[in-house]
């Protein structure tokens, strides 16, 4: 199953799929799952994690709200979806960075797929009005 499908099914898409906005929800919705993965684990080590936590747990609910708005075709709020664009984005940085700072795997999976989700947020934002 596809979420770019699913979205290109929708009656107002009607074969005109964003397509750099659809690759956008996808990895938000992967970057969310990643987030919540790595602050588990993060809670679970020996040493204070507390600060790459709070990053992941933040960019996790970023992430799943700027999903869950950009994958609506019903209407229209561009000025919302350019908004959450931006903001998963600069989250999405910055729990990179954080991420970056630990030699965990699991905070180098998760910087990865930050870093890929701002990239593909940046990347929807030149697409959309």
């Amino acid at each position: 199953m596809s979420i770019h499908k699913m979205i290109s099914l929708h009656p107002e898409v009607a074969g005109n799929l964003n397509e750099d906005l659809a690759t956008a929800v996808r990895h938000a919705m992967f970057c969310a799952a990643m987030c919540t993965s790595c602050a588990d684990a993060c809670a679970a080590e020996d040493m204070d994690m507390r600060q790459c936590i709070r990053s992941c747990l933040d960019c996790a609910d970023i992430c799943a709200a700027t999903a869950k708005v950009a994958t609506r075709r019903t209407g229209e709020n561009i000025a919302v979806l350019r908004a959450m664009l931006e903001t998963c984005t600069r989250t999405c940085e910055l729990c990179a960075e954080e991420c970056a700072r630990h030699e965990h795997e699991h905070c180098r999976l998760c910087a990865d797929m930050c870093r890929e989700c701002a990239e593909d947020c940046r990347k929807a934002l030149t697409s959309v009005g």
